[in-house]
């Protein structure tokens, strides 16, 4: 009887983590190119060069745009010239920043 509650909390940790990767989405190029043209997000370039100058001399490791809760973000991964991979999340229709942390 006591492995019940915590079978059920891992069942319930499981769904949440489930449910939190399927609230985000990444989109591909062709989305990604429509919704700039629509005007719906920010240029990619423009958000790059936002990321980019919060390290100056760091290089660009990859670029994800996301639908996440209903909101577009740029993921971004920069190595800077200390070796340190920074996670920069950008709000793709604002420009926001939303995180800057040390990717692990």
């Amino acid at each position: 009887m006591s492995e019940l509650p915590r079978t059920a909390r891992y069942l319930a940790l499981a769904l949440l983590a489930a449910c939190s990767l399927a609230a985000a989405r990444d989109l591909d190029q062709d989305e990604a190119l429509e919704l700039r043209k629509q005007g719906i997000i920010l240029p990619l370039e423009q958000l790059l060069e936002t990321a980019l100058g919060r390290y100056p001399g760091a290089r660009l490791l990859e670029a994800e745009l996301e639908e996440k809760h209903k909101r577009y973000e740029y993921e971004v991964e920069l190595l800077t010239p200390q070796g340190v991979v920074r996670e920069i999340k950008l709000d793709a229709r604002t420009g926001a920043l939303l995180k800057d942390e040390e990717d692990d």
